[in-house]
């Protein structure tokens, strides 16, 4: 007889506390068991990468406002003095965000603390440039801004950087890749399903064709984006700006400034800009994760009919007590990681279009969820990549598929029998009910279908023409299509 199991240890003094492990232990799976998948995102959505964007907009907003002779009496900065302040974003690292997190902990204000930070470096120019007029400016560090006009353009820049330089480079790798599979199984016949029924033949290089296709047009959409940003004050006024210095056209340079950012400018908003933009993106990229998701089901599809076979890897496991297995893991893998990523970024889209009134802090919290978003579509496209380099179209398997199925003839029979009709040929009456009657709910194999065609009194080309005709045979133009249409 033996014991039953015993439960977990229920006191912390039973067991090892994992929050208190060194180094710490990820609590989710894109920070531990696939962060080499979605590594290239942490230079752009972390919330190192948030401070580090933070403290480059201030830098730039106080070289701004110093060298194009903004405020009246501020410092013309020098170009050593200039190199300087861009050198802190650049070397912003591990002990600077160790740094910087000592200061959050006393103003219990994450822009602050970089305003703070800022600072610092600037007292102790002199030391490390010898005379120098940057302590003269250092007011001029977050002059006239509320948080957010920093925020929401240091957002632009890091969701602007994470797209065009690692999500869409990543799908669209994935994207070409299904375009040259396409390619090389154009030819390859195959019996579509519709409705999970035989229907019309098609080749299996077509049909990945179309995910292609949908998928490309999406990047198109992605690629065109605009990230906008604004810079005009607590409401949106300009309130302080006008106050403390009249005399500049303080929406040409907030304009001026954004766009030296390489963003949009957005000339009217409240005291947040509006994130419509964003939502657009991510609708856009939610898009492309549903077409993916698309893929990833039907060739799990085409795996289980047998239409794809797997190459084992060496070593690898696909059950632990069935041997023999190898599951189709990696596009399982994807939808999941697909359906996460949808439901993040629906959920961002959602929210960041409203904001009460004049501003309210759910787009604080929200905006923090842009890197899980992005990082479980950049998992979900590298178990993709992974997937399909492991396929081998098993062409025998669909050859056989398709004969026996000679049913499916039905609609080009019929469809040539409509066209005999109309150019005056007697006896073409009734053509799908005819065939319906054949074919509808029966397997109809070659000799039966040849024999049917032979009683029909077609013109001698046509009917040559149909009786030479097999499931194999009949798929239209669908190679021409992947040719003509794909690239």
């Amino acid at each position: 007889m033996t014991s039953p199991a015993q439960p977990a240890p229920s006191t912390t003094a039973a067991r090892v506390a994992l929050a208190d492990v060194t180094p710490p232990i990820a609590l989710g799976p894109l920070d531990g068991r696939y962060r080499a998948a979605v590594a290239p995102l942490v230079d752009h959505l972390s919330e190192a990468a948030l401070n580090r964007a933070r403290i480059h907009v201030e830098v730039e907003w106080l070289v701004t406002l110093c060298n194009e002779a903004v405020v009246p009496g501020a410092p013309v900065l020098t170009d050593a003095e200039v190199a300087y302040l861009r050198q802190i974003p650049a070397t912003f690292g591990a002990d600077e965000i160790a740094e910087l997190a000592a200061i959050e902990r006393e103003t219990v204000h994450d822009v602050k603390a970089v305003e703070y930070f800022i600072k610092r470096r600037i007292a102790k120019a002199p030391e490390v440039l010898g005379t120098t007029s940057l302590p003269a400016a250092s007011e001029l560090v977050h002059f006239a801004c509320t948080s957010e006009d920093i925020n929401n353009l240091s957002y632009a820049l890091m969701v602007a950087g994470a797209i065009r330089e690692v999500w869409l480079p990543a799908a669209s790798a994935l994207t070409e890749q299904i375009a040259d599979m396409a390619r090389e199984l154009a030819d390859v016949p195959m019996l579509s399903r519709t409705h999970g029924q035989p229907a019309t033949p098609t080749t299996l290089g077509k049909e990945l064709a179309v995910l292609a296709h949908r998928l490309r047009r999406q990047l198109r959409r992605v690629g065109q984006a605009e990230f906008l940003g604004k810079l005009n004050g607590a409401t949106g006024t300009y309130g302080a700006h006008v106050v403390a210095v009249p005399g500049a056209d303080w929406p040409a340079v907030s304009k001026a400034f954004v766009e030296g950012l390489g963003l949009t400018w957005n000339p009217l908003t409240t005291q947040i800009e509006s994130h419509d933009w964003q939502a657009e993106v991510y609708a856009d990229v939610a898009r492309y994760n549903r077409i993916l998701h698309n893929l990833a089901t039907d060739v799990w599809t085409y795996i289980s009919m047998g239409f794809f076979t797997q190459i084992p890897v060496a070593g690898a496991t696909g059950s632990s007590t069935m041997p023999h297995k190898v599951n189709p893991i990696r596009f399982e893998n994807a939808e999941a990681n697909l359906e996460i990523s949808c439901s993040l970024l629906d959920t961002l889209g959602a929210t960041l279009v409203t904001s009460r009134m004049q501003r309210d802090l759910t787009d604080s919290t929200t905006q923090r969820n842009i890197g899980p978003a992005f990082g479980h579509s950049l998992l979900a496209i590298d178990n993709v990549q992974r997937g399909l380099k492991a396929l081998h179209a098993n062409a025998d398997l669909m050859a056989a598929d398709l004969d026996e199925n000679w049913e499916v003839l039905g609609e080009p029979i019929q469809s040539a029998m409509r066209a005999a009709s109309v150019a005056g040929v007697p006896g073409m009456e009734n053509p799908y009910e005819r065939l319906k009657d054949l074919t509808r709910g029966q397997r109809v194999d070659a000799a039966r279908m040849r024999e049917f065609i032979g009683t029909l009194g077609l013109p001698s080309d046509v009917e040559a023409r149909l009786a030479a005709l097999t499931p194999a045979s009949y798929t239209g133009l669908a190679s021409r299509l992947v040719a003509d249409y794909l690239g």
